[in-house]
């Protein structure tokens, strides 16, 4: 009896934090929604082209003297780009456009970084509850992921034309917003179970299965109308330059509903409507399942998404209203995300 006495007691296993992965989780989306806007104000200044190399860890680090500017400024008079739309461009210039492209690379790093050390700190203390280590490392190698697709987009622009390929610009965007809505999802599933333990994953029901998928199909559009500049094709609304349809459409069989500018634009401002019409269901459904937050969220996110869509047409897309038009995109991802995980829970009950 006396030996059981003394023996020393092991120290149980660090339990699980599902709020705390919540919260972390949670502060990652809003730097990805950041990512987002810097992204689109990337874009609309055309500075994606600034910077011409590809360099993970050194790149993080900006030109800090004046040979240095120079040289970086040389690289970039070799593009396709400097010599068709900026020759005679000043150092000065460049160097506003190189900002916002250092900016976004940095701030991608800085949530590869937001992401891995906590992701590997709540590991190893065994913070992470089981079933979701998977699905973490999924979100740690779409990360990664995305890094790599933004520099084949940037490649596709460097030496062949002025601007990257639309194409693989939607690509690079949507699996940004499939980062964002991962994130989103498991904070709120991992919320739930530290609200009750025996909670378990929300499921995706048809509703939110088709509301997102009408998402995707307009975020897709609108993508392309950021990669084509289509919204400078018109600058009224709701008919384009007087015409419901658009003058101007050049059809070339089926890339014409990919690359033509007025046939692009025509559907981003239409589809609009559809995405709509499922997102109020979808926003119904959630508050039918007793979440009238997400709902709300949702409502409000779309209804100033198109305010701005209008806005961003009508004014001649001034920055402003077409870079707070895409960062309001991604807050429509994450509170779509909301409201279908709100009809999802119900789901799993």
């Amino acid at each position: 009896m006396a030996t059981l006495a003394h023996t020393p007691v092991r120290p149980a296993a660090a339990a699980a934090r599902p709020r705390a992965l919540a919260h972390w989780l949670l502060a990652v989306a809003g730097l990805v929604v950041l990512m987002v806007l810097v992204g689109g104000i990337t874009r609309l200044t055309e500075s994606g082209l600034s910077i011409t190399e590809w360099k993970p860890v050194t790149g993080a680090i900006p030109p800090l003297s004046d040979a240095a500017w120079q040289a970086e400024f040389a690289k970039y008079r070799q593009t396709y780009q400097y010599a068709a739309a900026n020759a005679g461009m000043t150092l000065s210039a460049f160097k506003l456009i190189y900002f916002w492209e250092w900016f976004h690379r940095v701030l991608g790093r800085l949530i590869g970084l937001a992401f891995a050390l906590p992701l590997a700190w709540f590991w190893l203390q065994r913070a992470i509850p089981r079933g979701y280590h998977a699905r973490l490392l999924a979100l740690l190698a779409l990360g990664g992921l995305q890094g790599a697709i933004g520099w084949w987009m940037v490649t596709s622009g460097l030496w062949s034309g002025t601007a990257v390929s639309h194409v693989r610009l939607a690509v690079h965007l949507l699996t940004a917003l499939v980062i964002l809505g991962g994130l989103v999802w498991t904070a709120l599933d991992l919320r739930a179970l530290a609200e009750h333990p025996a909670a378990r994953p929300a499921r995706l029901s048809p509703t939110a299965l088709v509301a997102m998928g009408v998402l995707v199909v307009q975020l897709l559009l609108g993508a392309w109308v950021a990669g084509l500049r289509a919204g400078h094709v018109a600058a009224t609304w709701p008919l384009m330059n007087g015409a419901f349809f658009p003058e101007g459409v050049t059809w070339i069989g089926w890339r014409t509903f990919v690359d033509d500018p007025f046939l692009t634009h025509f559907l981003h401002r239409w589809w609009a409507f559809v995405a709509v019409a499922a997102l109020v269901v979808l926003a119904r459904r959630a508050r039918a399942a007793g979440d009238r937050a997400a709902s709300v969220a949702l409502h409000t996110a779309f209804g100033v998404q198109v305010l701005l869509g209008i806005a961003t047409v009508m004014l001649a897309m001034p920055l402003w209203a077409a870079a707070a038009h895409q960062g309001v995109g991604a807050l429509v991802v994450a509170t779509t995300a909301w409201a279908a995980h709100a009809c999802g829970r119900a789901r799993a009950r």
